[in-house]
């Protein structure tokens, strides 16, 4: 589920101030010409920046806890550096076979199923992320029932449980909010339903996809890096199927949200993968820093900071080229170096590698 959004044809690229989508693709509207002013802008690049930052830095703190966590359905998915070696492949080929389906099928019917596949993807990820909120608001006075969804296969002593799922009216509550969500992306592709649903995406991912070591991450990092620049500036696979690929799978933000407010057309985007990817390696980070019992998060700000930098370079190297750019090309080197470089001063390298 979560390995969608880092494999996704959009996941890699920040829109360019000229017009162009989150791969280099002219934007819906870019017949219009339209040219955003200053203001417009630096509110779409900050909210932006602000709305990426958001799912890392919740999404690392809450991987913390489900690390210790004994409950089953909060167990993390742990990526090894078999995994990490094979991701850049599968999301080649993943990619690629979007590309295939859209040049051989109708693209309405491909959009139809992808927009009721990510209605119940979304659902169930925006409800798991506003499940700990809700426990703190729920009124005492409400009683909060518990239930069992239960179902078997077989009978007597050959019976075989196939989804065992406990839940309590604190979930339903939230699975009845996240539906209403649902059911207004799938009538209207509001950008802000869009954006519910890709945050919920993206701190998920960084909450439940664990890398196992340090080491892994640099190759799962590396991989996507060269997967990242290959595809955006070596064929036109990516840009093909970012045209016509419709699905929360990354966060918009409107350029002329000033003009035309709510109903503004404009956008300026950023991939779930740019944040999901380097979010994993970020959280990993924090549960070094706390495995060291140092009472010290290090290593977790001065990725965290990296990553605002790398972010920040990225949009200052559109602005000057006026292209779009693949975003991890800038991530990468900053996410992992700059904790690299702290390992090295203070004599911890070896140990963060272990």
């Amino acid at each position: 589920v979560y390995q969608v959004p880092a494999s996704a044809p959009d996941a890699a690229v920040l829109d360019a101030l000229n017009g162009t989508d989150s791969n280099g693709t002219e934007a819906l509207n870019a017949t219009a010409k339209f040219v955003a002013t200053p203001e417009g802008t630096a509110l779409a690049y900050g909210s932006l920046v602000l709305m990426a930052l958001l799912p890392i830095f919740f999404g690392a703190l809450r991987s913390v806890s489900c690390s210790k966590s004994k409950n089953a359905a909060d167990m993390p998915e742990t990526i090894t550096s078999r995994d990490a070696a094979r991701f850049p492949i599968i999301a080649s080929c993943t990619l690629f076979g979007l590309y295939l389906f859209f040049k051989v099928f109708s693209q309405e019917y491909i959009n139809l199923l992808l927009s009721v596949y990510f209605f119940v993807l979304g659902v169930l990820a925006l409800s798991h992320t506003m499940s700990p909120l809700m426990s703190r608001i729920f009124p005492a006075s409400c009683p909060n029932k518990q239930y069992q969804l239960l179902f078997t296969q077989g009978s007597g002593e050959s019976k075989e449980e196939i989804v065992n799922y406990e839940f309590d009216t604190k979930n339903l509550v939230c699975l009845v909010i996240s539906s209403v969500v649902g059911v207004w992306y799938l009538l209207k592709k509001h950008w802000i339903a869009n954006n519910l649903f890709g945050l919920a995406f993206a701190l998920n991912g960084v909450e439940l996809l664990h890398l196992n070591n340090v080491s892994t991450g640099c190759i799962l990092l590396g991989g996507l890096f060269v997967y990242d620049v290959f595809w955006v500036f070596g064929t036109n696979v990516m840009v093909t199927v970012a045209k016509s690929f419709e699905a929360p799978i990354k966060l918009v933000f409107p350029q002329d949200l000033l003009e035309k407010g709510l109903e503004a057309s404009n956008f300026a985007m950023l991939g779930l993968g740019d944040i999901v990817i380097p979010g994993i390696f970020i959280a990993l980070l924090l549960r070094f820093d706390v495995s060291l019992k140092k009472n010290s998060r290090t290593y977790f700000y001065s990725s965290f900071l990296a990553y605002i930098f790398g972010l920040g370079l990225t949009i200052f190297v559109m602005h000057t080229f006026k292209h779009a750019q693949p975003a991890l090309l800038y991530l990468v080197p900053a996410c992992v170096g700059f904790p690299v470089i702290v390992a090295l001063f203070k004599g911890e390298l070896t140990e963060m590698f272990r």
